[in-house]
């Protein structure tokens, strides 16, 4: 059992679409900082071969806007590097276009609707504080 845990978090009001776009492009990041934490390929009974997938558990929570300019705070000032995502990224058609957005803005004016963060479960924990598990 691993002494890391990987926790999403959505904002409560996002659209269905929203939040599973969010959820995916959040995993992305934490799959880019830590390669490691990928497993082997699958292979079905016919012998077809399947992606990779993570070897860790995953925990989607859910919170308001407050609540998550708090989780936010607290992984910044524990140097916890995140998987963020603003708003107003929904706008955009790219990558470059994403980044030239959430450059955009600082912690106390970002609209986030998710964030994703991999650490010690106890630091998680503390991090994620207020948020619930999503419906």
């Amino acid at each position: 059992m691993s002494d890391t845990k990987i926790v999403i978090v959505l904002r409560d009001d996002l659209a269905t679409w929203q939040k599973l776009n969010v959820a995916a492009f959040l995993t992305s990041g934490i799959t880019a900082q830590y390669p490691a934490i990928i497993g082997e390929p699958y292979r079905d009974g016919a012998g077809n071969v399947y992606n990779a997938m993570a070897i860790q558990p995953m925990v989607v929570l859910a919170a308001d806007q407050e609540t998550l300019r708090k989780i936010h705070r607290r992984s910044l000032e524990r140097n916890i590097t995140t998987s963020a995502y603003v708003e107003e990224m929904f706008a955009t058609g790219n990558d470059v276009a994403n980044r030239e957005m959430f450059g955009r803005f600082e912690p106390d004016n970002a609209k986030l609707v998710g964030i994703a963060l991999r650490a010690e479960k106890r630091a998680v924990d503390k991090i994620t504080k207020g948020a619930i598990m999503h419906p």
